[in-house]
C-alpha cells in the first residue's frame, strides 16, 4: 500500500517477498505477486529459531515489514506492507542526537560515539537529488577524524565521510532512522565545537570525565548516566538551527613540554656531575643524593603541571615565580659544589 495525502493506494500486482533471517542462513525464500486488490498470501512452517519479513521493491526501493508473527494458531493476518513515493525535497529533521565522550586512550585521543535519530515525518521517501549528493548530510567536528559506522537503520555502505560532513546516500524511508557513528578526537584538542546543523533539534551530551564543561543552546547539565559500569556526567537541552555545542575538555594529567624539558635538563645536570666525580676519583661512587630545590620543582610540577585552566590566576603566577626561582637555586648549588671538587 501507499500512503498518500488524501487516502491510500493498493498495488495490484506488486512482487512481495519472503525472507528468513536466522544464525546461519539469511535471504529470501518465497515471492509471490498481490492480487487486484493488494492482497498475498504465504503458507510456510517457521523456523523457530530465525525472524521472517516482507519485502517489496517499489520506486526502486526495498521497503520491508515488521517481523511476521510465526504462531501457527495465530497467524498474522493483519500485516501491512508500506511503500512510499519518492522526494528529494520529503522534510527530515533531526529528532535527537545522543553524543558520548569517553576519557581518552593511551594516546591521548577519545573515540565519540555519535547516535542521530532521524525523522522523515512526511508521506514521501527522502532521496538525493541526483548520484552527486546525498540523500540527508550533517556537519561533524571540524576537529575530528575517520568514521565508522555502527549499528544503524542505514546500509553502512550507504554512508561516508567527506571533509567535515557525514553524507547519506541511501534513500530516508517515513518514520525515525537511527545512525550510529563513531570519530576520533586527537590528543592535544581542549575545545571541541560539535555543529548541529541546519535543522537543530533535542541533544544529549555525556561526558565521562570530570571537569568537562558543555555549553550551546539550552543545555543544562542533568542527572548522571552509567554506560557499561562507567559514569558519565549527562548535558541536555535544545539546539537552535545552525547552534552548535562546546566542549571544554579537562586537561590530560601530563607535564607540559616545556616545563618537561627543564626538568629533564636540570636531572641531566645533576647526573653529569655525578659522572665527573666517578671518573675523577678513580673509583666507584654512588650517586649524590637529589638536590632539594630539584625536588622541590618536581613537586610542584607534579601538582601543577598541566592544570592551568583548573587554578585561579593569582595561584598560577606564584607557581612559575616559585619554579623560576627553585631553578636559579638549583643552578647556584650545582655550581658551588663543582667549584668546590
Amino acid at each position: 500500500m501507499v500512503p498518500r495525502e488524501r487516502d491510500t493506494t493498493r498495488l495490484p500486482g506488486a512482487r512481495v517477498l519472503l525472507h528468513r533471517v536466522g544464525r546461519e542462513l539469511q535471504g529470501a525464500v518465497d515471492s509471490t505477486l498481490a492480487d487486484a486488490r493488494g492482497r498475498f498470501r504465504f503458507r510456510f512452517q517457521a523456523d523457530t529459531s530465525s525472524i521472517y519479513l516482507l519485502s517489496a521493491r517499489y520506486g526502486g526501493i526495498e521497503y520491508f515489514s515488521t517481523p511476521v508473527h510465526t504462531n501457527p494458531a495465530r497467524p498474522d493476518t493483519a500485516i501491512t506492507l508500506l511503500v512510499y513515493d519518492t522526494s528529494s525535497t520529503a522534510p527530515v529533521s533531526l529528532e535527537a542526537r545522543h553524543i558520548v565522550v569517553p576519557r581518552p586512550d593511551e594516546n591521548g585521543s577519545r573515540a565519540v560515539l555519535d547516535l542521530i535519530v532521524l525523522l522523515n515525518h512526511g508521506l514521501r521517501a527522502r532521496v538525493a537529488s541526483d548520484s552527486l549528493h546525498a540523500s540527508w548530510s550533517a556537519p561533524l567536528p571540524a576537529v575530528s577524524t575517520g568514521l565508522e559506522i555502527g549499528e544503524s537503520d542505514v546500509s553502512p555502505d550507504a554512508v561516508r565521510r567527506q571533509d567535515d560532513s557525514v553524507l547519506v546516500t541511501a534513500p530516508i524511508a517515513p518514520g525515525q532512522k537511527e545512525l550510529s557513528l563513531e570519530y576520533l578526537i586527537p590528543r592535544g584538542h581542549a575545545t571541541v565545537e560539535f555543529p548541529i546543523g541546519p535543522g537543530g533539534g533535542r541533544v544529549n551530551v555525556l561526558v565521562e570525565e570530570n571537569g568537562a564543561r558543555v555549553s550551546g543552546g539550552t543545555l543544562a547539565l542533568a542527572d548522571s548516566q552509567v554506560i557499561e559500569g562507567r559514569a558519565f556526567h549527562r548535558w541536555t537541552g535544545d539546539l537552535p538551527p545552525g547552534g552548535s555545542i562546546r566542549l571544554v575538555l579537562p586537561a590530560l594529567p601530563r607535564t607540559p613540554v616545556a616545563l618537561l624539558a627543564g626538568l629533564v635538563t636540570a636531572v641531566g645536570l645533576v647526573l653529569a656531575l655525578a659522572a665527573w666525580r666517578t671518573l675523577r676519583r678513580g673509583r666507584e661512587v654512588q650517586t649524590p643524593a637529589p638536590e632539594p630545590a630539584l625536588e622541590a620543582v618536581a613537586a610542584l610540577d607534579a601538582r601543577y603541571a598541566g592544570k592551568e585552566s583548573e587554578t585561579s590566576a593569582e595561584e598560577w603566577q606564584q607557581y612559575l615565580s616559585e619554579r623560576v626561582r627553585l631553578k636559579a637555586e638549583l643552578a647556584s648549588s650545582l655550581a658551588r659544589r663543582s667549584a668546590g671538587r
